[in-house]
């Protein structure tokens, strides 16, 4: 077990492949509270997370950016106490030199649902603008959603991930892209 005084330096992890040779992220994470660093196809520290559920957020961070999603670290800790976690977490950024580019400015596409309305095609949004009624622009925008899913399914099938993906219906209506 992690304490305060005993933080694991980010560099002494050792990186796992964030999909395995068998197209599933790590399940061992399942369940497991813990730190998580997330690295490109480079090793290059993209994000820095704690979780209640490692393996579930890990999870929905592939959904949300498949292609800075190449390796992980991870310090699980057996109790919940978020001031360890929150410090672990700014250890590690510290120890990185810089904030990595899903802890500033792109935080939002890391840890928020996608929002398939800011991608609409140009068509789309004449569409969805010319539309006069309520049903018929709730129709256009589940259609975006659906075409923006399918475009995620098929970069994560390009990765080679096997792990089942599924969003929530209902939020897709809404325009908004999220694991269920």
């Amino acid at each position: 077990m992690t304490t305060d005084t005993n933080i694991p330096a980010l560099a002494n992890l050792e990186y796992i492949p964030y999909i395995d040779e068998n197209g599933q992220l790590p399940e061992y994470l399942q369940g497991k509270i813990g730190v998580y660093a997330i690295f490109d196809q480079q090793q290059t520290l993209q994000f820095v997370g704690y979780s209640r559920d490692v393996y579930l957020s890990l999870k929905q961070h592939i959904v949300r950016q498949p292609q800075q999603c190449y390796w992980v670290k991870v310090q699980t800790i057996e109790r919940p106490s978020r001031a360890l976690l929150e410090n672990i977490e700014k250890a590690w950024i510290e120890e990185n030199g810089c904030v990595p580019v899903g802890n500033g400015n792109e935080k939002g596409k890391w840890t928020q649902p996608i929002d398939a309305k800011a991608i609409m095609t140009t068509e789309e949004q004449a569409n969805y603008e010319n539309s006069i009624d309520e049903i018929a622009k709730i129709k256009i925008i589940k259609n975006v959603a659906r075409r923006v899913e399918a475009e995620i399914l098929k970069v994560l099938e390009g990765r080679g991930l096997q792990t089942q993906v599924r969003f929530n219906p209902k939020l897709k209506e809404e325009g908004l892209l999220d694991l269920k």
